[in-house]
């Protein structure tokens, strides 16, 4: 529990060295290699449970505004392992939201309202990336449950914050078509270490070239 109590944003990294993302969809997540993605970012809440003093929950809330959220609905038909998705927050079903971190070492184990875990799953497809909640059916697939929680820094939240029109492109997704106007840009505060991020989108192939000038 530890490591959500000390940070109000994290990313999970899974033992397939890819992080848990959430697709643009707004409903389906899954693994990627593109960490540095806004849509890698978890925002950790502490699910209190004042009846039963119980606070070693906690609800992970994607950059959609939405939660992640182990279902009951199977990932394959006949096949071990329930979907996990972004779903919107529905009071008095809380427990639905609820993920509790068990240790293991310097990494964790994410178990949901039904005593599952959150695994990483790889191989061919349609497993390859998914993300699903289940138990080890192995001692091969022990890892699979088992994720790092890294902190996002504040000083990383300012400057993903500048950047955050290009925080969509995904390295392992196709390559958007559409091109932004440096007049889109937020325009960065005066102490951001004395620099200036001027960003110039050429409109062949969708090259993006950034220079950084002193004041």
């Amino acid at each position: 529990m530890e490591f959500f109590v000390k940070t109000k944003t994290i990313k999970l990294h899974s033992h397939l060295d890819k992080y848990l993302i959430a697709d643009d969809d707004r409903e389906t997540v899954r693994q990627s290699r593109n960490g540095s993605s806004i849509r890698a970012k978890w925002t950790v809440e502490i699910a209190e449970d004042v009846v039963n003093n119980n606070n070693h929950r906690v609800r992970l809330k994607s950059c959609h505004g939405k939660y992640l959220t182990a279902t009951e609905t199977p990932f394959l038909l006949g096949m071990t392992g329930n979907r996990v998705l972004q779903t919107n927050f529905e009071p008095g079903l809380e427990w639905k939201f609820d993920w509790e971190p068990v240790r293991d070492g310097f990494q964790v184990r994410l178990r949901s309202w039904c005593g599952k875990y959150l695994r990483a799953n790889g191989g061919t497809p349609p497993w390859r990336n998914s993300v699903t909640h289940d138990d080890p059916s192995s001692s091969a697939t022990q890892d699979w449950v088992l994720w790092e929680v890294r902190s996002v820094e504040l000083k990383e939240e300012a400057v993903e914050s500048v950047v955050s029109p290009f925080a969509y492109f995904d390295s392992e997704a196709v390559s958007p078509m559409s091109v932004f106007s440096t007049e889109s840009l937020p325009s960065l505060p005066r102490n951001f270490k004395g620099l200036t991020n001027i960003c110039q989108v050429n409109h062949i192939a969708n090259d993006l070239s950034c220079s950084i000038l002193d004041h």
